[in-house]
């Protein structure tokens, strides 16, 4: 992946999401060199890209980072259809967080999972902090094709503890 590719994610990645949600421009961009993560995107057909996956493929899981739409261009079933492309690719389980469904646009984010297949897991789970200075976030995993039994959720966390935060625990 070129830089100007990436700077374009990047760029829908700001407007997407808040600070604490992802990484600085060069912590993103140093996930390229990892062999877990990667970066699916769909273009206009210009060839500008309008909307990105980042996942991680790990042996017993699949975990999806973050999923972004262009903010101009959002309602018209582009991020739909790039998660239902993602899930047919294996028949791993796939996790992804979100926030607890406590405000309006968080029920309405976990609702649009649920309509792909995914399950609100009831485990307590915090994502370790991104960025120096910044605090653990508290959100909830959701999975498919099917919910998790708490041991199963327990390992889940360690390898994305581990892998995807650097971290030993929150």
């Amino acid at each position: 992946m070129n830089r100007t590719t990436f700077e374009q994610i990047f760029a829908i990645m700001q407007r997407s999401f808040p600070d604490n949600e992802y990484r600085t421009f060069e912590g993103q961009l140093a996930l390229l060199n990892n062999p877990h993560y990667r970066l699916i995107t769909d273009t206009d057909q210009s060839g500008t890209i309008i909307a990105f996956l980042a996942c991680w493929e790990f042996p017993k899981f699949r975990f999806v980072e973050h999923l972004a739409v262009d903010p101009d261009i959002r309602g018209g079933g582009i991020g739909k259809q790039l998660m239902l492309t993602y899930m047919k690719q294996s028949d791993k389980p796939v996790l992804l967080e979100v926030e607890p469904p406590l405000q309006e646009m968080a029920q309405r984010r976990v609702g649009f999972y649920e309509r792909l297949g995914f399950h609100l897991n009831p485990y307590p789970y915090v994502q370790p902090p991104l960025r120096e200075g910044q605090a653990e976030l508290p959100l909830c995993i959701m999975t498919s094709p099917q919910p998790v039994e708490e041991q199963e959720f327990l390992r889940f966390r360690e390898v994305l503890y581990r892998e995807v935060y650097r971290t030993v625990s929150a």
